[in-house]
């Protein structure tokens, strides 16, 4: 039986016009704003300097693809939203990916989906087939300088290192795979650290951890990195109640680190609040809108086999009532009351780190929940190139997008708008012309980007 291939496609007329779609238009390309990307790594020179965390095992002889162009394809990939390494298959012939990638010659094609994978599935062993494998603390080390160099010299206001963790749910037999009730499936619990929008860690790790596990390690390496550069620097650590542990609090006391932690609430709290949560409910009954009664006192967890403070710390408290009940917050602080009163450090500064769960959020439209290959090390690696796309992204929005409607731009925006448009490719011995669509809408948006990266 013939197979017919359909290579036109008929829709409802226009009029008294027929419409015909086909794939026939040539060298044409749906990203032609990733220009703008590409500038931004180009100040950064992130991908280069990340291709050094890399050991390659390759004979040099025979080597088609460097780490460099296959690091580029798959960060600049997960940038444009092509999530998956199939994707590659047909992308590694799109001339623009080839300049995002620092292809020198025309119409040669990128690497393919096999050698993508081989890439990313290096265990650290020598083997015939994955010769290719990276060092964690290389990467690590990177995030971090990319943040102190994007600062150029010590600020003057502390810097504010926000922990956090979340799901990345799993759908098949990974190594380290584990049921999580809270979550209610099966799932790994990174462990995320940002300083303002900039991205400073993200460690992959199983569900059956506290949420604090490791939590100390990472702060120590990135406090560490900072007072090398930065030695008299203030430093706040802050993260919700997951976060409040004896073990991480006394480092921070001992090592001039100061933090704001969420505290779980219980019935000794409660009691201790009982005039200020009477207050609030008064206060609700007589305007019916939420109030609010802010106060402080020392507290300190009775010792147990599990844990407990081995000395009182100040404890901030928000009796509230809304909607008709009670609703009371605590948290638990090193700074003293000569630093903050208590309602301007609940409200002003600990409420604020809110805004890393929009930047944890911003790593989904990065697809850095695709960690679906066999091993912790490989779905690592996944994790990784997802946070080099965020870096990119967000010092585009950072430097590129400053002082225009983007500049507070969740990236999924930012994709759509600024980098999603549609370009005609043409390659002469000279030039690489980029002809992008006459009737995109933001082009004064996109020549403001230019003229910030360019300055």
């Amino acid at each position: 039986m013939t197979e017919c291939i359909q290579s036109r496609f008929g829709f409802e007329a226009c009029g008294k016009r027929e419409i015909v779609a086909q794939f026939d238009g040539g060298t044409i390309s749906s990203d032609g704003g990733a220009l703008l990307l590409r500038q931004t790594e180009k100040r950064l020179n992130l991908i280069r300097r990340l291709a050094q965390c890399f050991l390659d095992g390759r004979d040099q002889t025979h080597v088609e693809h460097s780490i460099e162009e296959m690091l580029s394809q798959r960060i600049y990939g997960l940038a444009l939203g092509y999530e998956d390494i199939n994707d590659h298959e047909q992308l590694r012939n799109d001339p623009l990916f080839g300049v995002l990638a620092g292809q020198e010659e025309a119409g040669k094609a990128l690497a393919g989906k096999s050698t993508l994978n081989r890439f990313e599935l290096g265990s650290g062993i020598p083997g015939r087939y994955k010769k290719i494998t990276f060092w964690k603390e290389s990467v690590d080390e990177l995030l971090v300088k990319v943040y102190l160099e994007s600062l150029g010299t010590a600020p003057s206001e502390p810097i504010i290192l926000d922990v956090d963790t979340t799901d990345l749910p799993l759908h098949g037999k990974q190594e380290g795979r584990f049921f999580h009730g809270y979550y209610d499936s099966y799932c790994y619990l990174p462990l995320y650290i940002f300083a303002g929008d900039h991205l400073l860690c993200v460690r992959l790790r199983e569900a059956d951890r506290d949420a604090s596990f490791g939590t100390l390690e990472e702060l120590q390496r990135i406090i560490a990195q900072i007072r090398a550069t930065w030695p008299a620097v203030k430093l706040i650590v802050r993260g919700d109640s997951g976060f409040c542990r004896n073990a991480l609090m006394s480092w921070c006391e001992d090592n001039r680190v100061d933090y704001v932690f969420g505290f779980a609430r219980n019935k000794r709290l409660r009691k201790i609040i009982g005039a200020q949560m009477h207050q609030a409910t008064e206060q609700w009954a007589q305007t019916a809108k939420p109030a609010r009664v802010f106060s402080e006192f020392e507290y300190q967890t009775k010792k147990t086999k599990k844990g407990g403070w081995d000395k009182p710390r100040r404890v901030i408290a928000k009796a509230e009532h809304i909607d008709g009940k009670e609703n009371p917050c605590f948290i638990v602080t090193s700074l003293g009351s000569n630093e903050q009163a208590p309602q301007t450090l609940y409200e002003d500064l600990y409420c604020a780190r809110g805004d890393m769960e929009n930047r944890i959020k911003e790593q989904f439209s990065l697809f850095a929940d695709r960690v679906s290959t066999e091993t912790m090390r490989s779905n690592q690696m996944r994790v990784y190139l997802s946070a080099m796309a965020y870096v990119l992204v967000s010092s585009l929005r950072r430097v590129g997008l400053k002082g225009t409607d983007l500049e507070q731009a969740q990236v999924s925006t930012i994709r759509l708008k600024l980098l999603k448009i549609g370009a005609q490719i043409r390659v002469t011995a000279r030039k690489i012309w980029i002809s992008m669509a006459s009737s995109y809408p933001w082009k004064d948006l996109y020549q403001q980007v230019w003229l910030n990266l360019s300055s």
